[in-house]
Order: structure tokens, then sequence, then C-alpha cells
């Protein structure tokens, strides 16, 4: 990138909404349609939305940016030794939240990031149910988008100790989260599925979303991005932030999505 001028990521961002929608769209037509469930060798489930999404996106990529490669959910089998040669790529999902689609409680989502030297550069995340848009960009900051709506800016909000709002998962809880939140005492839940709790941080509905069990960089890397740009940042537990492609595992450690990056967070994190 050449300083001073906008990272490529901003004149993207349009198109990638787009193919984030069509992708949304074809999910939705299952949906409505009816499925069937398959489970992968991971013993995580497999719908033909899940497929269709990914075949979208992919086709979407391919015409946008012929020369960057696509990291997907449904294609991760690359080895490391290919993925390390990348500087840029896209890092997908096509079905974030195939548990939450597979009990039909609309809390499911399509993630594509961008991904430079390792950091999520553009993130876009579409609810296929509401059409509800959340997008982002390195240097123009976070929105979302109701179906048909204007775009509107969103950004975290200051942490008060007073009023805590803690984003949960619905599907995965843990005794570590337990813990975490004995940790900081009382607060509110807000339980949700799929990259929509780290949304839920982004336009300063929660204050942070902890995440103590498995997740997988393209289960994070658009989500990443939203949050970055709205004032946030998601940490790992020695407080860094995440970084994608480094490493042979495409598992994330366990991460902090916060909001207010002026508190010291590891006071919380004492255990």
């Amino acid at each position: 990138m050449v300083e001073g001028k906008p990272h490529i990521a901003v004149a993207l961002l349009p198109q990638v909404v787009a193919v984030a929608h069509a992708a949304a769209a074809q999910i939705l037509t299952i949906y409505e349609a009816g499925f069937s469930v398959e489970e992968k060798a991971d013993h995580s489930p497999l719908t033909d939305a899940d497929l269709a999404a990914h075949a979208a996106i992919v086709s979407g990529l391919s015409v946008l940016t012929p020369a960057l490669p696509v990291l997907s959910e449904e294609s991760a089998e690359i080895p490391f030794e290919v993925r390390r040669q990348w500087q840029q790529y896209w890092l997908v999902d096509p079905l974030d939240g195939t548990r939450e689609f597979i009990k039909r409680n609309g809390e499911f989502t399509v993630n594509i990031a961008l991904i430079d030297r390792g950091a999520p550069v553009l993130g876009v995340i579409v609810v296929p149910t509401s059409g509800v848009a959340y997008f982002a960009a390195q240097g123009v900051g976070a929105y979302k988008q109701a179906a048909r709506g204007e775009p509107q800016q969103i950004k975290t909000c200051a942490f008060n100790e007073q009023s805590i709002v803690v984003a949960s998962s619905r599907s995965h809880g843990s005794g570590a989260l337990e813990d975490f939140l004995a940790q900081l005492g009382v607060c509110q839940q807000a339980v949700m599925g799929s990259s929509l709790k780290f949304c839920l941080v982004a336009e300063g509905v929660a204050d942070l979303y902890p995440r103590f069990g498995l997740t997988s960089e393209w289960d994070s890397a658009a989500a990443h991005c939203i949050v970055q740009q709205a004032g946030g940042q998601v940490f790992d537990l020695n407080l860094q932030p995440l970084r994608y492609n480094t490493k042979s595992s495409l598992l994330n450690p366990h991460f902090l999505v916060v909001g207010d990056c002026s508190q010291d967070w590891a006071r919380f994190l004492a255990l």
C-alpha cells in the first residue's frame, strides 16, 4: 500500500457486498424450499445451502479479482506450503451458523473478508433472512445497511462497568465463559448465533464477546474487520490482535472481541 492512498479494499467493497447478497439469495431459496443435512469429517453439519453459497462467492470473486486466491470453509484443504506464499487472499465462510440455519432461527450469515499480510482489510457480512448487511474496509469505517435502506456508519460503545452487555453464543457455551463472566461481575447477556455476535459489539449494542472455544479463521475474519473499523478490536488472550494464515492450522486461539480498546482487559483475564 502506498502511503496516503486508499487501500484497494475500498474500491472493491461495493462489489463484494453484491457478491455476498447474491450468495445470501441462494441460501434463502434453499432455506425456504427445504434441505438435507450431511456430516463433514469433523462432525460439523453441511447443507446444500453451504455449497450453493460457496459456489456463488467463488464465482463472483474470481470475476472481480481473478489473481487472488479464495480460501473458503468448503475448500479448506489447501496446504500451508501453498497458503504461506499468499500476500492477499479472500477468506470466506459461505454460511456461518449452519447449526442456526438447521434450527431455522434466522441467525446465520454470509462472511467474506480480504486478508492482506495477515490482517483483515475488508469485511462483509450479510444476513440472508433480513437482507441486513454489515461491511467495512480499511480506513473508511464500518457500516450497517438494512434491506433497501441507506448505509449507516456504526461505532462501538465506551465501556461502563455499571451496565455491561456481553454477546454470547447460542450454540457454544463453556465453563471458561462462566468463569470469565464471574470475573466481570453483574452483566447482561445478548445471546446470538454466527458472526452476528461480533456485529453486536461493532454497533455498540454489546461491550464485548468472549470466545473460549474452537473457531476457524473464516469464522472471525470478516467480522474482525468490521469491529476494528468501528473502533474495537479482536484480541487473543495475550491481548494481541488475531492474525490470519500464519500457521498450518486454520483454528483460531481463544479470543476476546472488545468495543473499547482503552480498557485494561487483562484484569478480567486474570484466571
